[in-house]
């Protein structure tokens, strides 16, 4: 059951949610938690938050270490370009620079030596009509998630990012590689395993009110008691959208945005030395159905062509393309969105003038039976269709 916090509890955490200082937010955090009774019903809300306050108080101290010394400092988090931005994760002398190299056009020190890595380096990997934002992080080691050399900063870039590679050396056991990055990852809430369900919410500030959308469906719950949760929490601005099946407990986590998934690809790299062949069948006994495994030589070239296409479907994403009315042709430029958006996403991926002045569609789909065909906001949209908008 959720951890049912009184109203003077629910009440502060909008507050944090408002603060965007840091040092404010943790203040705000532990005036929360004093707020909060003490019983087996609140101990995992609890550690949530504490975990939220010390991932900020690092990020407080390491902003005064680099101030003392005088330095900037490398930037952490990159704008994101593209379809997607993809984090390469991996460990020491994996091919990380190299695979980077091979599939973008970025210009990459690539050495012998061990760690060469020391910021984000970022490149575009072209596939067929969109392109994907490809960010090699500095190395993983153990102890990255608890500041370990850039641990942390490796780490954010992971949570930030839209999906992750993984590159393993299979010139080495990839089992205990992998198992090191997963449980870095886990220790910093990162999660690989596709939950059972998801929910989204994306605060607005101007009198919007409360939307939820359920494209799943609710468990042991109605939409009477989610509505009350979220508005017991003071989100009575902002777009709710629910998938899979989802429990109050799972919306309840998604307002104290703990746990993030990340879709994820294991490149198996340097499948071309003596003895990966063996190795990447450890590998793939390992991960079962998990998640997907591409043999890759990032030197040779082998299997980077598999890399593309399997991001594509890794990260749940499709193209909807858009035709201005009266026009014959459509845009051959994509708008990039998640599987199961709807029509109103898309107009508010456009501009917000669209979304506010929506008054209906046209969609040509493959999968109507007849093209075009009129259509409102909630309308579900597919890979491939193409959208005419028309305003009020």
């Amino acid at each position: 059951m959720p951890a049912n916090l009184p109203p003077d509890a629910r009440k502060k955490w909008a507050e944090v949610e408002a603060t965007k200082n840091p040092r404010e937010r943790i203040q705000r955090m532990e005036e929360f938690l004093s707020l909060v009774p003490k019983h087996k019903g609140t101990a995992k809300t609890c550690a949530q938050v504490k975990k939220q306050m010390s991932a900020l108080r690092k990020e407080l101290e390491e902003k005064k270490r680099k101030k003392k010394a005088g330095k900037s400092g490398p930037k952490i988090f990159l704008e994101k370009e593209g379809a997607a931005q993809v984090a390469l994760i991996g460990l020491t002398k994996a091919g990380k620079s190299s695979l980077l190299a091979a599939v973008t056009r970025a210009k990459v020190q690539i050495s012998a030596s061990p760690y060469t890595t020391r910021e984000p380096v970022p490149g575009i990997m072209d596939h067929q009509d969109l392109q994907f934002q490809i960010i090699e992080a500095p190395a993983l080691m153990e102890g990255s998630a608890d500041g370990r050399a850039w641990g942390l900063q490796t780490l954010g870039i992971a949570r930030n990012a839209d999906g992750l590679i993984i590159v393993v050396d299979l010139s080495q056991d990839p089992v205990k590689q992998l198992s090191l990055i997963l449980g870095e990852m886990g220790r910093a809430r990162i999660s690989t395993s596709k939950p059972r369900s998801r929910v989204e919410i994306e605060r607005k500030y101007m009198g919007v009110g409360l939307r939820i959308i359920v494209l799943g469906r609710l468990v042991d719950c109605t939409f009477g008691e989610v509505e009350r949760l979220l508005k017991g929490y003071n989100v009575t601005d902002a777009f709710v959208k629910i998938y899979g099946e989802a429990t109050l407990n799972d919306v309840e986590e998604a307002i104290f945005e703990t746990m993030v998934y990340k879709p994820t690809i294991i490149a198996a790299n340097k499948i071309d030395v003596d003895g990966a062949e063996g190795n990447l069948k450890l590998l793939r006994a390992y991960v079962g159905n998990k998640l997907p495994v591409i043999a890759v030589s990032a030197v040779a070239g082998a299997g980077l062509e598999k890399l593309g296409e399997t991001l594509f479907s890794t990260l749940q994403i499709m193209r909807v393309y858009t035709k201005e009315p009266n026009e014959k042709e459509y845009s051959k430029k994509p708008f990039i969105l998640k599987k199961g958006s709807t029509i109103y996403d898309l107009a508010k991926s456009i501009h917000s003038d669209f979304k506010q002045n929506f008054n209906f569609a046209r969609v040509w789909s493959k999968r109507l039976m007849f093209s075009p065909q009129k259509a409102g906001a909630t309308f579900r949209l597919e890979d491939g269709d193409i959208v005419e908008i028309h305003l009020k």
